[in-house]
């Protein structure tokens, strides 16, 4: 598979201590793949290496095969959502959404239209205007989500974003992003801990498995629970 994602053989050592030990992961170029493992495994790690936030010891991180060592994480064209929404304070839903297209120089009238495509996107159509602190955590989840696809990345990173949610708003909001990313034909790592929100969201499941010299990867159960 030379097209989409590929780590190969990365291996993370911070503050002295083994984190990834030779991981391996591949994702296809409209594929969505789970990251599941317990807390403190290595996901989000794993994750920052990819977006370029973290350099690993060993191994590669490779975009349609082209090797991204020492291509900095704003060049990289990946979207990045946390379990907390990290949404400007300063700034309206508007304003959060449209960061990233602001910054690439994209004029007014067209940034306007397209922060309207991606509320409508994620069911906030006519959210412009409403200040961050007066949405609920779904809705910031939705609007973080919103500003990470604005630029239009290749691939979606999302670790843990709905973690801090109720089972059943997390569960409603993970097959809406699915389907979503699905729509768009967006790739997409989704970290999380939890197995049945992993079958939920992905096509695939890779669980990262502690060990001595730090986690490393293996194939989990599919979304249609066989093996992948």
């Amino acid at each position: 598979m030379s097209a989409g994602l590929a780590v190969a053989g990365v291996s993370v050592t911070l503050g002295g201590h083994p984190v990834l030990d030779g991981v391996d992961l591949r994702v296809g170029s409209e594929e969505s793949v789970a990251l599941l493992g317990p807390s403190g495994v290595g996901k989000s790690t794993l994750l920052r290496v990819v977006a370029g936030l973290v350099t690993p010891d060993a191994g590669s991180v490779m975009w349609d095969g082209v090797d991204l060592a020492g291509v900095p994480a704003h060049r990289r064209n990946i979207g990045l959502v946390f379990q907390d929404a990290v949404l400007f304070p300063h700034r309206d839903v508007a304003g959060n959404v449209g960061y990233g297209l602001e910054a690439a120089g994209v004029g007014a009238a067209e940034r306007r239209a397209e922060v309207a495509r991606l509320l409508g996107l994620v069911d906030l159509a006519g959210f412009e205007d409403r200040a961050v602190d007066t949405l609920s955590g779904g809705q910031a989840q939705r609007v973080a989500l919103a500003r990470a696809l604005a630029p239009r990345p290749r691939l979606l990173l999302l670790d843990e974003p709905f973690g801090a949610l109720d089972r059943d708003l997390r569960e409603r909001l993970g097959a809406e992003v699915r389907d979503m990313l699905r729509a768009q034909g967006i790739p997409a790592v989704h970290v999380t801990h939890d197995d049945q929100e992993a079958a939920l969201v992905a096509d695939r499941v890779v669980t990262l498995v502690p060990g001595p010299d730090g986690a490393r990867a293996a194939e989990g159960a599919g979304a249609g629970g066989a093996v992948a």
